[in-house]
């Protein structure tokens, strides 16, 4: 027999972002929960909204299965010591089986006698398991905790109700002051508590008293009023997935209702009036059928129609008094050159340990001219990186940027094409900060590609310099997301870039120019490229390469991504073909030969100690994909199918480890070359091949 089983938890109004998160995290402790306990069930339903986290466990098993099996222990010899005496085996056995010793019976095995025990046991009914639900609710973790009244117990928001209903039948689960019944609360203003007959009312239950407990059906609901008010007024809504889920966890009943503000504001760039709007309100912007943003907004009521004009004139006047303060920051922003923001610079802290911000944009002014002449950048792209690298930072001392912290670089752009700066410049600065997020949008421009890429190298660089090195489950000042973005920028602009190669380059031309501390040693350096280069681990990941093609790249020596992502996409375009295989076996077998000789000069090969036809073979392959500039490693790898029955013939053919040490050496040579070669692609012997 099954019943489903219902169990709430009623808090003071969460956070948005905690309720989707915690609601599962108590779904997923259930299931675990039951599964340790032996308790079956079809499936775990979630509801939750600010005010509750809920489950309902449908079909339930009313009991654990009951046990009726026979227990094989250890063999005799060792269940009974010389003397006859139980051993340690012998009574940890049926320990383990909540049995005693006089329940051991002895039978034969193939001609070995051993211990056995007959167990069986009722099932503990679920409604006894069940009492312990508060261990989980206990052990649940949040990233924010509250106490309250006297007690140490702390949760998200204090607990003030709890529902745990097993079909009719109630499960008093017993938390601090709280014992678990059948009553729980409806909407706060519109609602009245509620007593439920059975679990499965729940739901029901909750919407006559104006509660969606379905957080999918309150987002249905959302999406579906604003469409409908959108196709109303010929407007267009971004629905955007981040403010849908919060605005669906701050409401437990919604009504969506537009507003509107003066035009006026619209002088206002339109991330200025977005950010008011979304980040500080709540709100959806609005925008015409031809994508420009106008002076309307939705948002969403916890509640009914009814007052709710009044709703909406609250809601536009608070509006108002955000966008009269951002027009002021505005106004008073323009008054000045961007000069007067940039001299500003040299009093503001880049890191305490490090230097100012003045510095630190001195510092990536050099890195990114050193990286120009690198990729070869034209004359205009270089004089316009410069010009951005002298001011891009200019907007964090403006007033704008000091209410909207979000906004910097947005409002450097914006104030860059008011001061009459070129194009090319107003959008690096705003670019400099991209990506803003692991997977977020990369630069469109040159010059922002590299003004990104050298404000996040001299962040990494300096830092590292000052022992603030992101641990295994640390990073405050979020390097590794500055290093996956150099990383993802470099894959966009394909620039090929040996980290490992220009990092002492970098050094010494600061060491050189500024006094900022910086590694004192390869090894430090060899940390900053070695932590820059494992990002592209994180992009291979991401991009769903197999991974022991991962392995394989990442196991090389090659310290570009370009380069390395050219192997990754190699090795898996021919993982599965019918030649990779012997290709693999052949460079695979090089590679062992030469560690185990310890082989690692890299002499050059005489050809006059050749002795077969094959070395001759070998050695002219070889020499063929070397001499081809800029080979690809596609191409590469087509060159080693061909030479691949050469390298065979080689082995049957020569005897590596020759008594003549010069012969011997040169053999290794020979190999060395096409390790070499093969390095490009990756350590192959990470490849698993079938």
């Amino acid at each position: 027999m099954t019943k489903d089983y219902l169990f709430e938890i009623g808090t003071e109004e969460m956070p948005a972002h905690v309720v989707s998160r915690s609601v599962k995290q108590l779904a997923d402790r259930t299931k675990k929960f039951l599964k340790e306990n032996g308790l079956s069930f079809s499936d775990i339903k979630t509801f939750s909204t600010p005010r509750r986290l809920t489950i309902l466990v449908k079909d339930l098993a009313e009991k654990q299965d009951d046990i009726d099996e026979v227990k094989k222990g250890p063999a005799k010899k060792i269940a009974l010591d010389k003397d006859g005496n139980w051993s340690k085996a012998a009574q940890g056995f049926v320990r383990g089986q909540g049995m005693s010793i006089d329940d051991i019976y002895f039978e034969e095995l193939k001609g070995t006698e051993y211990a056995y025990v007959h167990v069986q046991k009722e099932g503990k009914k679920s409604s006894d398991i069940l009492m312990n639900m508060s261990e989980i609710v206990k052990a649940m973790t949040f990233p924010t905790k509250m106490r309250w009244g006297s007690y140490d117990f702390e949760f998200v928001r204090p607990i003030h109700w709890m529902v745990s209903l097993f079909g009719s039948e109630v499960i008093p689960v017993k938390l601090l002051d709280v014992t678990a019944g059948r009553k729980t609360q409806g909407h706060r203003f519109l609602g009245d508590s509620i007593v439920l007959a059975n679990a499965d009312d729940y739901e029901e239950a909750l919407k006559s008293q104006y509660v969606i407990a379905d957080a999918d059906e309150r987002k249905g609901m959302i999406i579906n009023q604003i469409q409908e008010l959108a196709a109303q007024n010929n407007w267009k809504i971004n629905l955007d997935k981040g403010l849908l889920e919060e605005v669906t966890n701050l409401v437990e009943y919604p009504t969506v209702f537009a507003g509107s503000f003066d035009k006026k504001y619209l002088n206002i760039p339109d991330e200025v009036l977005i950010t008011s709007m979304k980040d500080n309100q709540r709100y959806f912007e609005v925008y015409d059928e031809n994508g420009n943003l106008i002076n309307h907004f939705i948002s969403v009521r916890n509640g009914n129609s009814e007052y709710l004009d009044n709703v909406v004139s609250g809601n536009e006047k608070v509006l108002v008094a955000r966008l009269d303060d951002a027009q002021f920051f505005y106004d008073e922003d323009k008054k000045y050159p961007l000069s007067h923001f940039v001299d500003k610079l040299k009093d503001v802290s880049f890191h305490d340990k490090i230097g100012s911000v003045s510095e630190h944009m001195a510092r990536v002014k050099l890195i990114g001219n050193f990286i120009a002449k690198k990729l070869n950048l034209s004359d205009q792209e270089v004089a316009d990186f410069e010009r951005a690298a002298d001011i891009y930072k200019f907007d964090l001392v403006t007033a704008m940027v000091g209410e909207f912290a979000e906004l910097q670089g947005i409002m450097g752009m914006h104030y860059a094409r008011l001061a009459g700066e070129d194009e090319a410049v107003s959008a690096a600065i705003k670019e400099s900060y991209m990506p803003t997020s692991a997977e977020g949008d990369l630069p469109a421009t040159t010059v922002g590609s590299l003004l990104s890429i050298a404000d996040k190298l001299d962040t990494i660089i300096t830092f590292f310099a000052a022992g603030m090195v992101p641990s295994s489950s640390n990073d405050p000042y979020a390097l590794r997301r500055s290093a996956y973005g150099i990383v993802r920028i470099l894959l966009n602009e394909d620039w090929s870039l040996s980290i490992k190669e220009i990092l002492p380059q970098i050094i010494e031309i600061l060491n050189g120019e500024t006094s900022a501390k910086l590694p004192k040693d390869r090894s430090e350096e060899n940390e900053i490229s070695d932590f820059i280069r494992d990002r592209v681990k994180q992009y291979l990941q991401v991009s769903d390469y197999k991974y022991d093609v991962i392995d394989a790249v990442l196991a090389s020596s090659q310290q570009d991504p370009i380069q390395m992502l050219a192997a990754a996409k190699t090795l898996q375009t021919h993982h599965d073909d019918a030649d990779f295989k012997p290709v693999v076996e052949s460079l695979t077998r090089i590679t062992n030969i030469l560690k185990k000789a310890k082989f690692k000069t890299n002499n050059e090969v005489d050809d006059s100690l050749f002795d077969s036809q094959s070395e001759a073979e070998l050695f002219a392959g070889v020499n063929e994909l070397q001499d081809q500039e800029d080979l690809a490693i596609s191409d590469l790898y087509k060159g080693f199918v061909e030479l691949q029955p050469v390298i065979d013939n080689y082995f049957e053919t020569n005897m590596i480890l020759a008594k003549d040490e010069n012969v011997k050496n040169n053999r290794l040579a020979q190999l060395a070359k096409v390790n070499e070669l093969a390095d490009r692609m990756g350590d192959l012997s990470q490849l698993v091949i079938k």
